[in-house]
């Protein structure tokens, strides 16, 4: 495997001598993403979150500002993701209002129904058995409970699916195939919205 796609891999699961980089990278590199996606949110309320394959930590950071009253469990199974999460969230850890814990999106180490909302940003693409880990969110969250989904791909562009072809295990989804997935997992309300200037799309779904 090459240089380059060693590093472009690093996006699925960071690690070894180039993890720290593309961490370090997701971080900033998503921040508009997030900003965008999130405005979704307005109107949500939640006392209980959970990021779901956290990266590096920014975002969890973000959801602490935004409702500064919650709890936010921020979830990886990079462990250098998890690491660097910890390191960018030290202050709300203290304050036992953030934890870092490495896990699959498959198995959420989460009891049932106990999350107000749950986000996942540029993840989704390398969730194994789409619809299985879908319904392993659902069964976190409360009744009226939210996920959010933000991608940068809207499953047509051309530049994220010739990533298809050099990352191993990644798959872009379209809002459709992502609805559809969403309400075969129990969610019982999903709207979606794309970017006017760019392929990214948000999608939340209710349970």
């Amino acid at each position: 495997m090459g240089l380059l796609k060693r590093f472009f891999a690093q996006t699925r699961k960071p690690e070894g001598i180039l993890s720290k980089l593309m961490v370090n990278g997701m971080n900033g590199g998503h921040a508009g993403l997030a900003y965008w996606g999130m405005e979704m949110l307005y109107g949500i309320k939640a006392s209980c979150i959970a990021d779901l394959g956290c990266g590096g930590g920014r975002n969890a950071g973000e959801l602490l500002k935004r409702y500064p009253e919650a709890k936010v469990a921020a979830l990886d199974y990079s462990e250098v993701s998890v690491a660097k999460a910890k390191k960018y969230n030290k202050k709300a850890i203290a304050e036992d209002r953030c934890r870092v814990v490495r896990g699959s999106v498959a198995e959420l180490p989460f009891r049932s129904e106990t999350l107000d909302l749950a986000t996942a940003f540029e993840t989704v693409y390398f969730w194994p058995a789409l619809e299985d880990c879908f319904r392993e969110v659902c069964r976190t969250l409360k009744p009226g409970g939210a996920f959010l989904i933000c991608n940068e791909s809207d499953g047509t562009d051309e530049t994220s699916l010739r990533f298809e072809k050099i990352i191993d295990g990644m798959k872009c989804y379209t809002a459709e195939q992502l609805t559809e997935a969403l309400s075969s997992a129990g969610f019982s309300e999903v709207r979606s919205a794309h970017h006017p200037g760019k392929p990214w799309i948000r999608v939340l779904a209710i349970k």
